[in-house]
Parts: C-alpha cells; structure tokens; sequence
C-alpha cells in the first residue's frame, strides 16, 4: 500500500477541513489531540469537533503507560447512542457503548506497564459518526500507520458485520446497530491474518443496482461520498490511500425478496450486469493500480446462487475485455447457513468466511 506522506496530508486536512497544526509525537506527552492520531479507514477531521470516524472498524492506536487512559468520545444524537471497540497488546476486548448524553470520557483501566492500544468504529457510517477530541494518558504516543499491503473491502451489512453479535443483547432487541461488531467481520479477521491494512466501504441494505427494500441509491450513487450518504456534501479524498487489492461483496441485497411491503420487481440480470461493470471501471478510476476481486454471496442460495455466479462472470469478462492488461478475479462463497441476527453471519461465521477467503487473498497480495 502506498500512502501519503505526513507532510502531503497535513496540507490536505489545513486546507479541506481546517484543522490544527499537526504536532510532533517524538516525546512523551499527556495529551493527543485529535489532529495527532493517525485514523486508518473514513474519517474527517475538524478544527472544532475533531476527529470524526465515520466507516465501519476505523480506527487508531496509541502507546501509553498505564493504569489508565481516558478517551474524550461523543456522538450528534442526544438521545442516541453508538459504539467503539478497543485491542489492548494485539488482544481483542469489547465493545463501549457511547451514550448522546453522556459528557464523561470513557476511561478504560490496564496493569501498570507500558501498554499499546487500538480503537475502532464497531458500527457502520449510516449508523452515524463517532467524534473524538483528544486522548489522555500517561507517555502517550501515536501509533503511525504500519507500511504493510491494504485491501479495502466493499460490501453491504456483511462486510459491515453488522447483527454479528448477540453476546451483550438478543437478536430482536435495541436498535440495529446493537449487535454490530465490525473487527469481527471477515475483512478484518482476514487482514489480521496476512498481516495487511484493511479499510470497510459498506452500507447495511445496499446493492449494486438495487437495495434490500427500495431501488436506490444503490452503491454506485454513494461510493464516492465521505459518509455513504447520496446528499453528504463531502467527497472521499481516493488518494488518502493506495489499496493494493479493492474487494467487492456485492449482490445479496439485488437477489432480495425485500420486506415484502414495498413493491418488488423481479430481479433484473441485465440491469445488475450494466451497473456492475460501471461500478468497477469507477473503482479502478480512483485506484488504477488495485487488483480487483469479484466476491458472490455466502447468503444466497440455490437458483439465486447460480445467476449471481452467471452475472459475476458476465461482469468479469466485460470488464477483462475493457482491461485486458489488468483482470479481474472473483471468488464464489459455499453456501451458509447463517447463525447471526436476522439471517446474518454470526461472528463465528464471519471467521468461516474469513479462512475461506485466506488463500485466495494471500495470492493476490505482493
């Protein structure tokens, strides 16, 4: 992966969004304001509200000496709530909940010692964004961003992982997003498992032509929008990052029955196949580089599963034709049985996903 260097950022964050100065990180400070983190995923930064997080597993690392450290937290809704999730020493821990009205840092106790921590958006950005302002600890220290391989991953509620998990409240209770746990996902599981960065472009519902219940906007509309929105205002700047392979999960959603309230019309292979390949040429417009990789729908079964294989092959020789010195690849899921939340990937399974897709991934990474 190829990314920017500090000084080509810097520029882009003062003139786009007005944000401080960024500080050096060389010595030990109590306090890391929110133009000294080093976000991997969405994000904007602020000059007054700082650093908003905005796609699903964005995130930042920090080394810090404990027993604590203090992260200064908080969403738009007063009345809503949201959720970050925390790695401490490469370990997985859980997830925090952040309270609209809550005006308290969240605080998070660690053994004496030196102690190196990530942070991560468990929900996806229609859940709305996370802010952070500063982070306080003792020694504190950004964590840079590693020079590894990146895959960015495009993909519906799936690839989000979203209704994933049920350990902290039951399928059917809360809100949506209560069972959102995006560093479970397969995209992360499975970047954890090369050793690679990974960035998570999806939307809960979305297809390529198509939506769960409604005829738009579909991927294609809102891709190139900072938060997936069809009116957000703010476009995604594609040369924040290099990804070296763009991963594209979509297609459940176009197969869908819908909510059986809104008017559905029959699948359409023809529309499905024209917008894909657009949508692909529009990916390898932002990222001339990236190796491309078709992924079917472990969801979809039977005959639906055989013409969304029919239609990714149809896209890809389209798209080979148009490329030819820069194919694309695709990988069909096995079927699943799936034992999430309202016929989602639990967390267990995005693990079987993950170790499906492992070889195939390490193939395509240099």
């Amino acid at each position: 992966m190829k990314v920017r260097t500090s000084l080509i950022l810097l520029s882009l964050c003062v003139a786009q969004f007005g944000c401080a100065p960024l500080k050096s990180t060389s010595t030990a400070v109590d306090t890391l304001s929110a133009a000294q983190l080093n976000p991997f995923g969405r994000f904007i930064l602020h000059e007054q509200r700082g650093l908003e997080l905005i796609s699903s597993a964005v995130h930042f690392g920090f080394s810090f000496e404990g027993p604590t450290c203090r992260i200064y937290a908080n969403i738009p809704s007063r009345t809503g709530h949201n959720y970050l999730q925390y790695e401490l020493d490469g370990l997985y821990q859980k997830r925090i909940k952040i309270e609209g009205s809550s005006t308290e840092p969240i605080e998070i106790q660690v053994p004496e010692g030196k102690h190196e921590l990530k942070i991560f958006k468990a929900t996806e950005a229609h859940t709305g964004p996370i802010f952070i302002s500063k982070v306080e600890a003792k020694e504190i220290k950004s964590t840079p961003i590693e020079a590894a391989p990146m895959i960015e991953f495009i993909g519906n509620s799936i690839t989000c992982g979203a209704a994933a998990d049920a350990s902290e409240l039951a399928c059917g209770a809360g809100e949506y997003h209560d069972q959102h746990n995006a560093y479970m996902a397969y995209g992360p599981r499975l970047s954890r498992m090369l050793n690679v960065n990974f960035m998570l472009s999806s939307v809960s519902g979305i297809g390529i032509y198509r939506n769960w219940n409604s005829e738009g906007p579909s991927m294609p509309q809102v891709y190139e929008k900072a938060n997936f929105q069809e009116n957000g205002t703010t476009l995604w700047d594609f040369g924040t990052y290099r990804p070296d392979v763009v991963s594209i999960a979509l297609g459940t959603n176009d197969f869908s029955n819908g909510d059986g309230k809104t008017p559905r019309k029959p699948f359409d292979a023809e529309a499905f196949v024209s917008n894909y390949v657009k949508f692909v040429s529009l990916v390898k417009s932002k990222y001339p580089e990236a190796k491309v990789a078709l992924l079917s729908s472990p969801m979809v079964k039977g005959a639906a599963r055989t013409k969304l294989q029919d239609c990714l092959n149809r896209v890809q020789a389209q798209i080979d034709a148009m490329y030819p010195n820069d194919k694309v690849v695709k990988f069909f899921f096995e079927p699943m049985e799936a034992r999430g939340c309202t016929g989602h990937p639990s967390v267990e399974d995005h693990l079987i996903l993950a170790e499906q897709l492992k070889p195939f991934f390490k193939s395509l990474i240099k």
